[in-house]
C-alpha cells in the first residue's frame, strides 16, 4: 500500500514538472511573438520650419550735369645737347603752368604724370646714322575744377606752348557723383519696395521686415572723352567750345523680405 503511495506521489510530481514546463514554454513563445508582432511607429511628419522668403529688385537713376574738365598737356622738343633740350622744356612747360595759374586752376589739381629723354638720329642710305640731337618730354595731368573755364585753359595751353605743346585726353567728370548715386539708390530701394507690396497684396499675404539687402550694380560715368586736334582749324586766342550734355549715374538693388 505504501509503495502505491509512492508511485503515485512521483507521478503526480513528473506530471507537475511536465506542466510547467509546457507552461513556460508557452509563455516564451507568447513574448517572441508580441516581440514580433508589435506595431512599428509611424515616422513623426516633418515640419518646414524654414522661413519664407521674397526676393525683389530695384532700379534708381540720376541725371547729373559734368562740371569739370580734365585733360593731359605734353610739351615735347629737341634740341642739340640733352642739357639744352631739358631747359627748353622746362621753360615752355614752367609757362604753361604760369598761364594755368593765372585762370585760377589750383596747382594742387596738376599732376606731373611723365617724362622722357632720347637721343635723336638722322638716317642715311649709305652711311651711319648720325646724331641729331635730344628729344625731352614731359608731361602733366590737369584738371579744371570750374568747367565755365575749361575751354579758356585749353586755349591758353595752346597759345602758350605754341608748336612744341600737344593737349590729349579731355574729359568731362562730375565733380560730386556720390551725392547722385545716392539719390539713385534711394530710388532703386523705393522700387523694390514697392514690387514686394505689390505682390503681397496680389497673393494675400503679409510682407515682413527685410532680411538682406544687396547692391548689385552702381554705375558712375567715367570721364567723358572729347575730341581735339591740335592741327585743326582752332584759334588759340579763343576758349576751346565745350558742351557739358548730361550723365546718368544708376544702382541696381536686390532685396530679401520675410513673407508670411
Amino acid at each position: 500500500m505504501n509503495r502505491s503511495v509512492t508511485i503515485s506521489a512521483k507521478g503526480a510530481l513528473v506530471a507537475l514538472v511536465v506542466v510547467l514546463a509546457v507552461a513556460v514554454a508557452y509563455l516564451l513563445g507568447n513574448e517572441g511573438n508580441s516581440a514580433q508582432a508589435a506595431p512599428t511607429p509611424s515616422p513623426a511628419t516633418h515640419t518646414d520650419t524654414r522661413p519664407r522668403t521674397l526676393v525683389t529688385t530695384g532700379t534708381g537713376s540720376t541725371f547729373g550735369v559734368p562740371d569739370e574738365l580734365a585733360f593731359t598737356v605734353s610739351v615735347g622738343l629737341v634740341r642739340p645737347t640733352l642739357d639744352e633740350a631739358m631747359a627748353a622744356a622746362n621753360s615752355r612747360m614752367n609757362a604753361v603752368l604760369a598761364a594755368l595759374d593765372r585762370l585760377g586752376v589750383r596747382r594742387s589739381d596738376v599732376q606731373t604724370t611723365g617724362l622722357q629723354m632720347n637721343a635723336v638720329y638722322d638716317y642715311h642710305p649709305y652711311s651711319p646714322p648720325t646724331l641729331r640731337g635730344y628729344r625731352v618730354s614731359q608731361s602733366a595731368q590737369v584738371l579744371v575744377r570750374d568747367l565755365t573755364k575749361g575751354g579758356r585753359a585749353v586755349g591758353a595751353v595752346v597759345r602758350t606752348g605754341g608748336n612744341d605743346v600737344r593737349v590729349s585726353g579731355l574729359g568731362l567728370r562730375i565733380s560730386d557723383p556720390d551725392s547722385l548715386l545716392g539719390k539713385s539708390r534711394a530710388a532703386a530701394v523705393k522700387e523694390a519696395t514697392t514690387k514686394a507690396q505689390q505682390y503681397a497684396a496680389a497673393t494675400g499675404q503679409s510682407l515682413g521686415q527685410v532680411m538682406s539687402l544687396r547692391e548689385v550694380r552702381a554705375s558712375a560715368p567715367a570721364p567723358r572723352p572729347l575730341a581735339f586736334h591740335r592741327l585743326a582749324a582752332f584759334d588759340a586766342a579763343k576758349a576751346l567750345p565745350i558742351r557739358a550734355g548730361k550723365d546718368k549715374l544708376a544702382v541696381t538693388v536686390r532685396i530679401v523680405w520675410s513673407f508670411r
